[in-house]
């Protein structure tokens, strides 16, 4: 292995401008490929792509709604004449309501969620494949969760479009796993990024504890997965759904066990408090 295995490829990252999206693309930039970075806020894409050029990698930012169909033709026309082709994408765009109980959630914030991460997947994979299959072919990678999979309260929208996210991915795979594209999705469960440092110290012991491993995760483990499925050490998968998750996906790990018949003995913590790992 090289320093710099992705030296002479291009990788588009949409949803760029911060957290997992901006991470991504500065460890694309490490590994020697050049960026191709989208979101709507080009002044946030604009600081991520000084960065990456001011540590010796090469990157544009391109302005995109990724819902809006010349917004997205747009991006890859830019990758491929900026750099003359293109080889990974990682579709990470977010959006839709706050949380609360389905029948609260507003139509039209229901209506944007849905099309942020399915229409925007969808458009992003319908041009980006294009372009892949005339360098040869690639790697996309779309970005999902956890919910996506088993669902959580409060997010109807969100939950939605993420298991969109995974179906859209499947199809993309089994379409063109005969002309060297492979197409995946990370599925990462809590990860301290903006929202959850945001939230404070209270809610993000509680995101660690909603994991077996008791910790949440980072972006820059994310994002190693992310390159991980674009390289060829991945080379034999495609429609695959990779958690990213400390053990989320696996199943139930409680925090204290109790035998049958037998009244549950008192944790570490003191009587009555759970045992926590």
């Amino acid at each position: 292995m090289t320093d710099q295995p992705y030296q002479g490829r291009v990788a588009l990252v949409a949803g760029a401008s911060k957290g997992i999206g901006a991470v991504t693309a500065q460890a694309f930039a490490a590994a020697g490929a050049a960026v191709v970075l989208s979101a709507r806020d080009l002044g946030a894409l604009e600081q991520v792509a000084a960065g990456i050029v001011a540590d010796g990698g090469r990157a544009i930012a391109v302005r995109t709604d990724v819902t809006d169909v010349d917004a997205a033709r747009n991006l890859v026309d830019q990758a491929v004449t900026t750099y003359g082709r293109l080889d990974f994408a990682f579709n990470n765009a977010a959006g839709g309501p706050m949380p609360a109980p389905l029948a609260d959630i507003d139509p039209a914030e229901f209506d944007q969620g849905i099309a942020t991460h399915i229409r925007g997947t969808f458009l992003g994979m319908k041009f980006q494949i294009g372009a892949m299959l005339a360098s040869g072919g690639g790697a996309i990678v779309n970005m999902a969760s956890v919910a996506g999979v088993n669902g959580t309260a409060n997010l109807a929208a969100y939950v939605a479009g993420k298991a969109g996210i995974i179906g859209l991915t499947k199809v993309a795979a089994l379409d063109y796993a005969d002309q060297g594209i492979r197409v995946n999705v990370v599925a990462p469960g809590p990860i301290l990024t903006y929202h959850l440092e945001a939230a404070g110290p209270r809610a993000q012991q509680l995101a660690g504890l909603s994991t077996p491993m008791r910790r949440t995760g980072t972006a820059a483990e994310v994002a190693r997965a992310v390159l991980w499925l674009c390289s060829g050490e991945s080379s034999f998968i495609t429609g695959a759904v990779l958690p990213v998750d400390g053990g989320q996906m696996a199943g139930n790990k409680p925090p204290q066990m109790y035998r049958q018949g037998k009244p549950m003995e008192p944790g570490p913590g003191g009587a009555g408090q759970p045992d926590q790992a």
